[in-house]
This record gives structure tokens, C-alpha cells and sequence, in this order.
């Protein structure tokens, strides 16, 4: 049978994160990628100059029409939106009795605040209760924990026993704003010793759609079956694949080019 994934998500017209990127990323995992929109942005390697975000009962009607149609197996949420459609999303998929991968797209890399505050009450009301796993960044989980930034290993693991007190069922706090040879993610459930996933930094200025993309590959994992370590030790290693690949690509002018979600895919020959 056929692995379906959802992708609940902003559009991002550089395709280099948000829906474009999950479901390109789907689709290099061997998954077939099903999507709900929740927002459209005018945006490239530069940064985004305009967002639109659609009415929630048009982001729950999407949300429907796919869970009554596909055998979804794993659906990732990604950047929700304001409270109305953070709202919308957890009625429905709590409606279905489902559980979702939730990247809690709060802090932009430039350090600026995505979501509003009420908007922010919602998500941790409403998606983080939801959420078999919560991918924060650094300055996510800060937000989502009320501390501040996490300067080692020890405070990222910290705060992710926090957000598992927010009702997720697990938590996978990243460290790429860490520093250091290694980029390290600490994986904290409640019924398990934290485990450490780490590959070699990689020195690139083509990493837009990181997070978007760890978040999805875990997705597309879990609905190939994969257990959820199994699920984030593929994740961790189809990015580093691509980060890594984006050197192939030539896109951009003077901002951070995405990463390369085809690299395996892309030759010599066919470019």
C-alpha cells in the first residue's frame, strides 16, 4: 500500500521551505504528499515581503477532504497560521483522533517573532496536546518554555521535558544554532533516557527550509512504519544529504539558497 503523508503548511513561492519543501521532501522519502494550506507568502532566498493567510474553514475543509478520501499515515503541521486557523486545525484533527508532527514555526532565523502572542497560546493549547513529536529550534523552545535560549545540550534537554509537561508525547529539541563541530538534536520522551542525534556541521549558506524539512522526512518515516528514533535517525540523515547536495544547485542572488531535497535524484546528466 502506498504511504500518504499531510503536510498542514504556509507556501513559500521561493520553494525552498514550507509545503514546497514537505512535499518534495515526501516524495524523496517515498511517500505520496497530500497538503492543506494555510498560508501564502511572497518570498525568495532574501526573505519574505508579504503573507496572506487563508480563512481557517478553508484550512479545515482541506484538512477534511484529504483524511476522507487518503489513508493518511502521518500528517506533519508546519506554519499554522493565526489563532482562528490554529483553532480550526486542532478541532479537526481531534475530530479524527489524530496526532501530528508539529514544527512550531514561531521565530523567524532572523530572530523575529512569526506568530502572534495569542496565536502562540493557541498552538501550545491546541497542536502541542496533539503532537507525537515537537521539532523546536533553539529560540522555539525557549518561547515555548518560557526560559531563555539554551546554551548546551543539558538546557535543550530541560526544555524539552517541559514541552512534554505541554501535553506532546514527545519532543526533539534541535541544536543547529548551537555551535560547535557536530549539530546536535536531543530527543526527549517521557518513558525514555534522551537520546543524542548528531551529524557533522556542514558549512553552507543554502539551509533554508531546515526545519521544514527535518519535520517532514520524520513524517514521511512514520507513515512508512518507521518507529519514531528510526523515523528521526532517517530525518537527521536524508538533511545532512542535502544540505550537504545544496552545493549543486546555483539559485539566488544575495540571500540563503534552500537546501537540495532531490539530491539523490539530480545527475550531471539531467540537469
Amino acid at each position: 500500500m502506498t504511504a500518504v503523508a499531510l503536510t498542514i503548511a504556509g507556501s513559500d513561492s521561493g520553494g525552498g521551505a514550507g509545503i514546497q519543501a514537505d512535499l518534495k521532501t515526501f516524495s524523496a522519502c517515498h511517500v505520496f504528499g497530500t497538503s492543506a494550506l494555510t498560508a501564502v507568502t511572497a518570498q525568495n532566498t532574501t526573505g519574505v515581503s508579504a503573507v496572506s493567510i487563508l480563512p481557517a474553514e478553508m484550512v479545515a475543509a482541506q484538512i477534511e477532504a484529504v483524511l476522507a478520501d487518503f489513508r493518511v499515515g502521518a500528517i506533519k503541521i508546519g506554519m499554522a497560521g493565526d489563532r482562528d486557523t490554529i483553532e480550526a486545525i486542532g478541532e479537526t484533527l481531534a475530530r479524527h483522533g489524530r496526532e501530528a508532527v508539529l514544527d512550531p514555526v514561531m521565530v523567524a532565523t532572523s530572530g523575529d517573532r512569526l506568530l502572534a502572542a495569542d496565536a502562540a497560546e493557541a498552538l501550545i493549547g491546541h497542536l502541542v496536546p496533539l503532537a507525537c513529536l515537537v521539532t523546536p529550534n533553539l529560540a522555539e523552545a525557549a518561547l515555548l518554555t518560557a526560559r531563555p535560549v539554551a546554551t548546551s545540550e543539558a538546557e535543550m534537554e530541560e526544555q524539552g521535558r517541559r514541552i512534554l509537561d505541554l501535553g506532546a508525547r514527545a519532543v526533539l529539541v534541535k541544536g543547529g544554532h548551537l555551535g560547535g563541530a557536530d549539530s546536535a538534536d536531543i530527543l526527549v520522551r517521557p518513558d525514555a533516557a534522551p537520546r543524542r542525534f548528531a551529524a557533522p556541521r556542514i558549512d553552507t549558506t543554502s539551509d533554508h527550509g531546515t526545519g521544514c524539512t527535518l519535520s517532514a522526512a520524520v513524517a514521511a518515516g512514520l507513515a512508512r512504519d518507521l518507529a519514531l528514533e528510526d523515523a528521526v535517525e532517517a530525518a537527521k540523515r536524508y538533511l545532512s544529504a542535502a544540505l550537504a547536495g545544496a552545493a549543486q544547485l546555483d539559485l539566488g542572488h544575495r540571500g540563503r539558497g534552500p537546501v537540495h531535497h532531490f539530491h539523490a535524484l539530480w545527475t550531471e546528466e539531467g540537469r
